[in-house]
Formats: C-alpha cells, sequence, structure tokens
C-alpha cells in the first residue's frame, strides 16, 4: 500500500514508518520538524516539509495513497494547560484539515495515534474502551475531540478510522528512539541521571495506596506498539470508526522503573521522595483486551527490555 504519515519524524512515527517499509509498503512522511528530525526519517520514506493544514490536500490529491497513519501533534501536558489555543489549533484544527483533505482525496482509511488521557481520572483500573471520557488537560481534550471527528467522518463519509489509546512509550528500535527537546516521560529521564546528568530522581509521593507507595503507570515498548499500527491498519473499515487501548494491564510503578533502570546500567542512580503533585491518580493503567481479542494483539516486550532498549539508543549517541 501507499501510505502517507504524518509526523513520521517523531519518535513513535519514525519507528511506525521504518516498521511499514519493512512490511513492503511505500511511505510519504508529512512532517513540518518542529519537534521531529529529518535524520529519524527512515531510509526508504519520502519526506515532505510541511503542516497538515498547509499540505496535506496537495500530498493527498491524485496521488493515489491508500490509507494514512496520523501521529502529528503536540503531546506536551503542561504546555497544553498554559496554552490551550495551541493545542485546539495543532492538534484539533490540523486533523480536521487532514479530514477533509482525504474526503477530497478519496482516501478511506486512517490509524490516529490517540492517547488514555482521554479517559481524565478513572473511576476503576485497568480502564476499558467503554469507560467515561473526562480529559483532565487540553492535550486530552483536544485527542478526544480527534477521535470524536473521525467517529463523525466515518458516519458521513464513509471514512474508516482506528483510534489507539495508550499512555506510557517507551524503548527504541534500532537507531530510532526517544529524543524530545523538553523530555517530560520517566524512563528517558532516569537514564539521563545515570548517564551523568547529575540531580537525583523525583518521586512525586510514596504514600499512595499501591504496593510500594509509588504511582503505578502503563509502559509499553515502542516497537509493540509499532505493530499494533500494523493491525490497526488492515482492521480499518469503510464508514467504521473503532477504538483500541494498548496497555499492559499491570503497569508498574515509580520504584520500580528507577530499580530497573539501576540493575540495566549497573548505576547506582540517586532517587528522592518529593511532595505529591496535584491531580496525580495513584493508577493509570489500561486494558488492552479487546484488541487482543479483535486483532490478536498484545505486549510482547516487558520493563526491562524498553530500559535496556531506551539505554543501548541513549549511549549510541
Amino acid at each position: 500500500m501507499k501510505l502517507l504519515v504524518t509526523g513520521g519524524a517523531g519518535y513513535v512515527g519514525s519507528v511506525v514508518s521504518a516498521l511499514l517499509l519493512e512490511a513492503g509498503h511505500e511511505v510519504v512522511v508529512l512532517d513540518d520538524l518542529s519537534t521531529g528530525h529529518e535524520d529519524a526519517v527512515p531510509e526508504g520514506a519520502r519526506l515532505v516539509r510541511g503542516t497538515l493544514r498547509d499540505t496535506a490536500s496537495e500530498v493527498l490529491g491524485g496521488a493515489g495513497f491508500d490509507a494514512v497513519l496520523h501521529f502529528a501533534a503536540r503531546s506536551l501536558v503542561g504546555e497544553s494547560v498554559e496554552k490551550p489555543g495551541l493545542y485546539w489549533d495543532k492538534n484539533l484544527g490540523e486533523s480536521l484539515a487532514l479530514l477533509e483533505a482525504m474526503r477530497v482525496a478519496g482516501v478511506h482509511r486512517i490509524v490516529f495515534s490517540s492517547t488514555a488521557a482521554t479517559y481524565g481520572e478513572p473511576e476503576s483500573t485497568p480502564i476499558l474502551e467503554t469507560d467515561p471520557t473526562r480529559p483532565t488537560n487540553p492535550y486530552g481534550a483536544s485527542k478526544l475531540a480527534i477521535d470524536t471527528a473521525l467517529a463523525e467522518y466515518a458516519r458521513l463519509h464513509g471514512i474508516g478510522g482506528v483510534s489507539l489509546r495508550y499512555f506510557n512509550v517507551a524503548g527504541a528500535y534500532g537507531r530510532l528512539g526517544e529524543r524530545h527537546a523538553v523530555e517530560t516521560h520517566l524512563i528517558p529521564n532516569v537514564l539521563k541521571i545515570a548517564q551523568g546528568d547529575g540531580g537525583a530522581v523525583k518521586m512525586f509521593g510514596d504514600d499512595y495506596p499501591t504496593p510500594d507507595g509509588t504511582c503505578v503507570r502503563d509502559y509499553i515498548h515502542v516497537t509493540d506498539l509499532g505493530r499494533a499500527h500494523l493491525l490497526a491498519l488492515e482492521a480499518c473499515e469503510p464508514g467504521r470508526h473503532e477504538i483500541f487501548n494498548l496497555g499492559s494491564g499491570t503497569g508498574s510503578s515509580v520504584r520500580e522503573v528507577v530499580e530497573v533502570c539501576r540493575e540495566v546500567t549497573g548505576r547506582d542512580i540517586p532517587a528522592e521522595t518529593a511532595p505529591r503533585r496535584a491531580g496525580d491518580p495513584a493508577v493509570l493503567v489500561a486494558s488492552s483486551d479487546r484488541i487482543q481479542a479483535r486483532l490478536g494483539w498484545k505486549p510482547e516486550r516487558d520493563l526491562r527490555t524498553m530500559v535496556d532498549d531506551a539505554w543501548t539508543f541513549l549511549r549510541s549517541r
């Protein structure tokens, strides 16, 4: 198939692009490189630099694309609270421009990189696709709005869409790994300390109702995540929008993550307890039972593999 990957110069988008190429597909990456990296675009993919609003119609028009995999987005929760207009403009606004370009060009399949942040603070865990969606920040709200738009484009225009909702991605795929200008994720930040960046890991709260008192979060290896996108691509049905969670079903605590990082790196990574952060739920874990039953997907790589691959990638740079 001929595929357009938006945000394909980013962390997850570049890995999925590589897996698509290995599966024999033709890949065109559309990215404005505002947060992505040109050298992350896999060899064999064609890069078109531009925004969705300005460029999607031109790229998709008359070029014979079979489907779109949509990763392009702003994804920092804190930034979304400070600049909500930016997130509605970039996430929802540009996604609507993409959907219109698809409609006009007659491209009827899309896999969307959504987020479990659409659920907000859950009433129970693990989170199911049928649970209420009550996002607590503009980032999650903008992604939920895109899910709603996808459902409407499926109903009204026959587009087939699959939204994949997940929490924390980790690990690396060969030379493709996590390198954000502003890094908010726990594993790469712990590994930077292990590498000698100084400071100590801050564990925000150690009195939560969890086995070791620290927050529990869901982690998924970027390669497992990529496999899910390829399966979702095959599952797109015109006129139907589906939502699948991607999760471990159990999660790992902050203290467990730090300990695994110590084991993998062989370094005594300092850690200290800090006060709880407002709004931090004790446990955020997603169930992937639906996608396992429907598409046969389940995570194959454990936390240690994620950390090991991330550490190898970090040292390679």
